[in-house]
This record gives C-alpha cells, sequence and structure tokens, in this order.
C-alpha cells in the first residue's frame, strides 16, 4: 500500500497558520469528491455560506451505509494512484490525514454500527435534541426548514429502531447499563407543554423583522411538530424497554459479540491513530501508570498530614462538605473564574490564540441525568455561535470542586477550547481538516492540558494537585477498564474496581464513566496514549534543544495544523528539532 509520509526537512515552520502550496488537480479533485460524503451523509455537515438550514436528518438506512461505504472505497483507491513523490509537504499532510480517515471509517464499516446508535453518553435522541436546540434561525426559511425538520423526527427515530432490530437479530446489542441511561434521559425529554422541550428553543428567539403575525403562525406550527416528535421520542422509550431491554447481552464488554474481538481491535486502531498499538500493550500502560500516579498521590496525603488509610482519604475528599458546592450558580461561578484565571496565562504559553470566543454553561437539563462532567462545544466564528464549555450541575454531591481546575483546563482552555478553534481558523486548508477530530490527538492534548495548568499555576491547594492526579489516574484506570472490559470479558465490577481504589472520583461518576466505556469501545483509550505522546515529544525537545526551548512555538507547532494522527505529530515535531538544531549550528 502506497503511503502519504512526510520528509524530515523543508517542512517550512513558521508563525502564521496558512500555506499556499500549488495545489495538485488530481489530489483536489479527491478532496472535493471526499467532501462531498460527508455532505451527503449529514446535511449538518455541509459548509455552503448562508445556505438555508437543513430540513431533513441524514438517511441512516442500511442502503445509505452501503452507498456511503462503498463511496468510501472509491475516493480510497483514487487517494492512492496518486504518487505522493509528487506533492508538496502540505498536500502530503492533506493526503494523510485524509488517508487516515478513509482508512477507520472502511475498517469500522464492515460491523455494521448502526445497528447500535447509543452509547450511554451519547445517541440518536442527544443527537435530534442537540442539533435542534442550538440552531439560529435567521430567517423564515430557516424557520420553515426546521419546522420540517421536527416534523421528520418520527421517521428518523423509527429509522433508529429498525436498525436496532436488526441488531436485535443479529446479537449485536447492548449491555444493560448503557440502555438503561438512555431510557431515563429519553424520559427526562417528555414535557408537558411543547414550549417547554429544548426542541422548541429556536423559536423563542426567532429574527424581529419577522412579522409578529406570521411569526405566531411559525410557533403555533412548532409546536405542533415538537407535540408528534415528543411522542415518537415516547413510542421508541417503550420499544427499547419493552422490546430491546430483554435482550440486551450478558457481558458488559462486546468480546462475545459477533466478531468482537476483531471489531476492538478495530475501534482501538481508530481512536488512537496507532494501528499497531495491541489491547495487550494499552493494558499494560495503564497498569504502569496507575503505579506512577498513585505514588504521586501518596506523597500529597502524607504532605497534607492525613492520619489514616488511601480508602479513608478518598472517603473523606468525597464526603466532607467544604468540597462541594452547594447550589448550580456556585458550581457554574467558580468554573467561570477558573477558566478566566487560565485565560489571564494563555499568552505565556502561546504565540497563537484563537479568536472564536467561548462560554462557561450548565449542561441541559435533559441531558444531565447520565451526562459527563463537562464537556466542550464547539462554536462556529462566521455563524456568529459562540463556543461553550458545560458544567455539569446535577447531583452536585456528586461534582467537588477539587476536580474542577482539571476539568476547566481540559474542556475549556488551554485544552480543547485552544486546539479545535485554532483548527476552526485554519487558512487555504480543505474543510475536512477544519473539522477533523483525531480522538488520541484532541483528547491527549486535553490531558496534557490539564498538566500544563499545573505550570499556570491554577491548582492552589494540595487537594486541587491531588484532584488533577485524580483525574490523571481517571485516564489511566480507562486503558485498564476499557481493555479488561473489551478485551479480557471483565465486568462491570471489575472494570469499576480501579477507579474505586485508586482515584477521588465521585460513585456517581465512577458508575456513569463505566457506562460510557461499556457503551463506546475504545474511545476511552486515547486520551492517555495522546497524552503519553505528547509529553514525550516535549521531553525530548527539551533535552535536544536545551535553553534554546521555546514553549510557545512548541505548542504552537504542535497545533499548528489541526488535529493530527499521531505518527504524523511525531514526524513533525522532530522535524521542527533538527530545524532547530540547524539554525542553532
Amino acid at each position: 500500500m502506497r503511503q502519504f509520509a512526510f520528509s524530515l526537512v523543508c517542512l517550512g515552520f513558521s508563525s502564521t497558520l496558512s500555506f499556499h502550496a500549488a495545489a495538485d488537480p488530481a489530489l483536489d479533485a479527491v478532496i472535493v469528491r471526499f467532501e462531498a460524503i460527508g455532505s451527503q451523509e449529514d446535511p449538518d455537515s455541509a459548509n455552503v455560506p448562508d445556505a438555508p438550514l437543513p430540513s431533513e436528518w441524514r438517511d441512516i438506512s442500511p442502503e445509505a451505509d452501503a452507498e456511503t461505504l462503498a463511496r468510501l472505497v472509491s475516493v480510497r483507491d483514487e487517494l492512492e494512484a496518486i504518487d505522493p513523490a509528487g506533492l508538496s509537504e502540505e498536500e502530503n499532510l492533506n493526503g494523510t490525514i485524509m488517508e487516515t480517515i478513509l482508512d477507520g471509517r472502511i475498517a469500522l464499516a464492515g460491523f455494521d454500527e448502526s445497528r447500535l446508535p447509543f452509547t450511554g453518553d451519547w445517541g440518536f435522541h442527544s443527537e435530534v435534541i442537540f442539533t435542534i436546540s442550538r440552531l439560529n434561525l435567521r430567517n423564515e426559511v430557516d424557520a420553515i426548514n426546521t419546522i420540517r425538520r421536527i416534523e421528520a423526527v418520527p421517521d428518523f427515530l423509527a429509522a433508529e429502531v429498525t436498525n436496532m432490530r436488526r441488531g436485535l437479530e443479529t446479537g449485536f446489542v447492548s449491555y444493560k447499563d448503557p440502555l438503561d441511561t438512555v431510557l431515563v434521559q429519553m424520559a427526562d425529554l417528555q414535557v408537558d407543554a411543547p414550549e417547554d422541550s429544548e426542541l422548541y428553543a429556536p423559536f423563542l428567539k426567532l429574527p424581529a423583522f419577522i412579522p409578529e403575525a406570521r411569526a405566531e403562525a411559525l410557533r403555533t406550527e412548532a409546536k405542533a411538530a415538537v407535540v408528534k416528535a415528543l411522542a415518537s421520542f415516547a413510542d421508541t422509550e417503550a420499544f427499547l424497554r419493552d422490546e430491546y431491554a430483554p435482550n440486551t447481552r450478558e457481558k458488559a464488554g462486546i468480546v462475545d459479540l459477533p466478531g468482537g474481538k476483531d471489531y476492538y481491535r478495530a475501534v482501538l486502531a481508530f481512536h488512537t491513530t496507532r494501528p499497531d498499538l495491541t489491547p495487550e500493550m494499552v493494558h499494560e500502560t495503564g497498569l504502569s501508570e496507575v503505579v506512577r500516579i498513585r505514588s504521586e498521590m501518596d506523597a500529597i496525603i502524607e504532605e497534607v498530614g492525613f492520619e489514616g488509610s488511601f480508602a479513608e482519604f478518598l472517603n473523606f475528599l468525597r464526603t466532607d462538605p467544604q468540597f462541594y458546592a452547594k447550589t448550580p450558580e456556585e458550581l457554574m461561578e467558580k468554573a467561570a473564574r477558573l477558566a478566566k484565571d487560565i485565560d489571564y496565562q494563555m499568552p505565556k504559553f502561546f504565540g497563537h490564540l484563537p479568536r472564536l470566543p467561548y462560554g462557561v454553561e450548565p449542561v441541559p437539563a435533559g441531558i444531565a441525568p447520565g451526562y459527563t462532567t463537562g464537556r466542550y462545544i464547539s462554536g462556529d466564528l462566521k455563524g456568529g455561535q459562540a463556543a461553550a464549555y458545560w458544567v455539569n450541575t446535577y447531583a452536585l454531591d456528586q461534582r467537588p470542586l477539587y476536580e474542577l481546575p482539571s476539568l476547566t483546563a481540559h474542556e475549556a482552555v488551554p485544552g480543547h477550547h485552544q486546539q479545535i478553534a485554532v483548527s476552526q481558523e485554519l487558512e487555504d486548508v480543505p474543510d475536512f481538516r477544519k473539522s477533523y477530530y483525531a480522538t488520541a490527538f484532541g483528547e491527549g492534548w486535553g490531558l496534557y492540558s490539564e498538566s500544563l495548568a499545573s505550570e499556570m499555576g491554577l491548582y492552589d491547594t494540595p487537594y486541587e494537585r491531588f484532584g488533577k492526579l485524580s483525574y490523571e489516574m481517571w485516564r489511566a484506570c480507562r486503558l485498564v477498564a476499557d481493555t479488561g472490559l473489551h478485551w479480557y470479558g471483565w465486568s462491570r465490577e471489575e472494570a469499576e474496581a480501579c477507579f474505586i481504589e485508586n482515584s477521588a472520583l465521585a460513585p456517581l461518576n465512577i458508575k456513569t464513566e463505566v457506562t460510557r466505556y461499556i457503551g463506546w469501545p475504545g474511545q476511552a483509550t486515547a486520551y492517555k496514549m495522546g497524552e503519553l505522546t505528547i509529553k514525550a515529544l516535549r521531553g525530548e525537545a527539551e533535552d535536544a534543544l536545551g535553553e534554546d526551548f521555546d514553549i510557545r512555538e512548541f505548542h504552537d507547532v504542535v497545533l499548528e495544523k489541526g488535529a493530527l494522527p499521531l505518527g504524523v505529530l511525531e514526524t513533525r515535531i522532530r522535524a521542527w528539532i533538527e530545524a532547530k538544531q540547524a539554525d542553532q549550528g
């Protein structure tokens, strides 16, 4: 197989985020066809300025999936025929990233993942609510199209039910815990009045220039559509409860699913962007990291003078009221203050900062139960939508304040907002590069950012430093638990043990997170594998460059090309080191 690759010289590192390479017509044509697949698959991914909002949902039928796979294979064959020797460095980068995406998607397509459209953390029901609730209706056409899309929710849910029935027939089904979470979430979506539904949210802010009589008519039509959509959610919930739930799989992991081990190898390679990693290697890395982090935790317990066992110290952290906000407002205020404290430090560590701002918002109430502790939500500068750092205010006694600095650094800055917004603002690159999210790169950067926050002085107390280590332990235990569940056939209880015994995570968080790993195989391994790669590369650069090492330049080089497969990141950083050494010499 011909591989797109990068030489270690002439990479043209600079402080700008744009390039002006001569386009290769054959590669350009492949990129156009590749991006067209995304637009056809998902109406929300079409990047057409000022285009009306979509009026329909993506086609999730097996026929559509088969057509998409055929197109992906065709584009992969066309890419294979291009000689990388004739391409510029930037064109080779386009080719390599596209090759990685195509290979991963083609590999996963063979497992018909549409049969299981939810993870517990996310799913088809969340997709509908999230998509509609975030819309900005710019005019009457947008309003009409959104009404049509809400009217299409019953058909979309019916198609998901058809896919899940195919899963029941073939034995490719969920474990009970992710399903239980989805049932709770779907029940919480049910409201008595349509105007109280998040599906109606866009119609609370119709443009002022629409005449009031027409606006009222649109709102009336939207309410009727929401009522029918909510009824279809109730029908889908009944299917999940009455038909699906009695037939969930016996083991928490996928090891006993048809083709389960091959499937796990594929998702592991997809999320880590490292096909050479084996489940055994990932598991052993996790165990090693647990030992290292535990030693650092023990040192902090000694520092604060706590007299008792490690388990007793964890119980103290999990139960003492001093570590918990009393109101949602208090939690949000603390998160917002931490975010601004980091903002103040950012120019000391980065030469380039994105233009897009971000806000701090609570996780929407309709999905908060069973949802993760926090999350970054991308924005759109051209569309007038700021990014958001979501903080979960559900079950405050499970949201310790000593973990909030790490969460903020990961989800906001210097974590996901810095990395993703920089990618979105890349110039003179194909659109797919701006939206590409390599899990190991993005989540590895987020976890690296938690350590970087130490250098920014974010952790004021030993308890916050312990919280930072607890979060790092969380990601190390993910390596152990994910491979344990899906490769070694562990039970939920065996997977939870690492977190219970070694981290200060609250019981609800542990339950929620392990449910997520059960429902989303492989994804959780990307965090630590990516972080360890970035830290190792920084260590190489510091050792090689000595006093000439510039932390701002290093961070900019890591991020300036957007998300990258880890192997490509290693090549780029080592090329930068060589270029800097050549300048020294």
